[in-house]
């Protein structure tokens, strides 16, 4: 049996990377039209591209919303790309990342959340990837999402849903119950480290990938400055070479941009699963469900 790729399935792989790459570009398209370049350092947070002006309250469109819609759109004919052509004993490269990409996420829910929760894999790996690529792309040139508090806000808040949900599934009693423990007077502190769930979430995430690309501006420009004190009798245009600014800034480009930014990706990943995984009782789900069993055969 031929399994070389015929002409259509190489012109569909070729169509779905240009799918890929097209928001990117759509990205850049907009950063140059709408983001007006500065001199010297300026931190600031996402650029408003424009504002739809609602009945309301006026919508602002932000390069932080963009930019998050261009990684969902990426990793969509990301996806799509790696497992086209994938059948069944048949053992491709592709096959191969896409299985090993399956497992890795389907080992790590089951180890921290449990066999019930099996089904959470595919959203576990969404959180994942969307958390890592918003943060690499900085590495283009693009502003990252995750550097936006108001995106990764917008995550917890999902995932403080989530927790709510799985408590609420042991019932209404169960959950408030859930306050009073160990001891009833520490209510009010058990409501407010509620409250406080996708809050630390939002801020540490976000902190630590703001602070990354803080840092590295910063060194950036000061490298800049030592290099004109130190190179800058020299003639014509070497004194304006920042010569300093060559290899450094790219060594901390690994750290805070690839490594701080999958690190930020893994743990946002981890607490999702740590809590809720630890917000749902299976053993109080269970007796609830052999309860209303036994009510409706009475």
């Amino acid at each position: 049996m031929n399994n070389k790729p015929d002409l259509r399935f190489k012109l569909v792989d070729a169509l779905l990377l240009i799918m890929m790459a097209l928001p990117v570009a759509l990205g850049w398209f907009l950063k140059v039209a709408f983001v007006t370049p500065s001199e010297g350092i300026q931190i600031t947070g996402a650029s408003v591209f424009f504002t739809v002006h609602l009945p309301i309250q006026d919508l602002p469109v932000s390069e932080a919303q963009v930019n998050s819609w261009i990684v969902i759109i990426s990793l969509f004919f990301l996806c799509l790309y790696i497992t086209h052509g994938i059948r069944a004993n048949v053992y491709t490269r592709r096959a191969v990342m896409a299985e090993w990409a399956v497992e890795l996420v389907e080992g790590l829910v089951k180890s921290n959340m449990g066999e019930f929760f099996a089904g959470m894999a595919p959203f576990v790996a969404a959180i994942l990837a969307l958390s890592a690529f918003s943060s690499l792309m900085s590495l283009i040139g693009l502003f990252s999402p995750t550097s936006d508090l108001n995106i990764v806000a917008g995550w917890a808040i999902l995932v403080f849903i989530l927790i709510t949900y799985y408590k609420m599934k042991c019932g209404p009693l169960h959950y408030l119950k859930s306050f009073a423990e160990p001891v009833p007077f520490l209510a009010p502190l058990n409501i407010i480290s509620e409250v406080a769930t996708p809050i630390s979430m939002a801020f540490r995430h976000y902190g630590n990938i703001l602070s990354g690309a803080v840092i590295s501006v910063l060194v950036a420009e000061g490298l800049a400055g030592l290099s004109h004190i130190l190179f800058g009798w020299l003639p014509g245009a070497l004194g304006d070479f920042p010569f300093l600014r060559i290899g450094i800034p790219a060594v901390l480009s690994i750290y805070f941009d690839v490594f701080s930014g999958c690190l930020q990706a893994f743990i946002f990943a981890m607490l999702t699963m740590l809590y809720i995984g630890g917000a749902f009782s299976l053993e109080d789900y269970l007796a609830r469900k052999k309860a209303k069993a036994k009510t409706k055969k009475a």
